[in-house]
């Protein structure tokens, strides 16, 4: 009977063993990122804060490409592009209230859409619903300075009119705002 009960012991604790010897999932291809938009200084209250994943381009063509042209992307990698405002912004000429988004862009060679949905924690735009969405803003697109490898989202502005700044390739967007 001792050697039953120190067999038993055995096997459970082979199996916490075990357990903790699973193996961790490595580095996300397109890790996640975040920027804030804090006018006045590192710590400062924010206004905005985006969320999102940042896919590289690896020799590809993304926008036009693997990215097409003219349909809704999640504007970047893995789950949707999250935005939380803490107070009421307007971007170009839509005032979108304080609250969480989701982002979605619809890009163009000259012109983008940038969106902002009510639909939180998708992954990709499979599940997007344009009945949605509380705001539309067309921007033109223009050209970096040089190539941007990752994507990239920042804000560049001090005070109360400033961007939201959308990088990629060789295309830069920028969308004005003001809170």
């Amino acid at each position: 009977m001792k050697h039953v009960k120190l067999l038993m012991v055995a096997f459970l604790l082979a199996g916490v063993l075990e357990t903790y010897a699973q193996k961790l999932p490595g580095l996300d291809p397109s890790p996640a990122d975040i920027s804030y938009f804090r006018p006045d200084g590192r710590n400062a209250a924010p206004v905005a804060r985006v969320i999102y994943g940042r896919p590289s381009k690896k020799g590809r063509t993304m926008l036009g490409g693997t990215e097409p042209f003219g349909k809704v992307w999640r504007l970047g990698a893995n789950e949707a592009t999250e935005i939380k405002l803490y107070k009421d912004v307007t971007f170009g000429d839509k005032l979108v209230k304080a609250g969480t988004y989701t982002l979605y862009a619809i890009p163009d060679k000259t012109e983008w859409t940038i969106i902002f949905n009510t639909k939180l924690d998708t992954w990709g735009a499979y599940e997007y619903e344009e009945a949605k969405d509380v705001a539309r803003v067309k921007v033109p697109a223009g050209k970096t300075d040089s190539e941007v490898e990752a994507f990239t989202i920042v804000f560049d502005g001090k005070d109360a009119s400033a961007a939201m700044v959308i990088a990629w390739e060789n295309t830069l967007v920028k969308v004005p705002l003001k809170y």
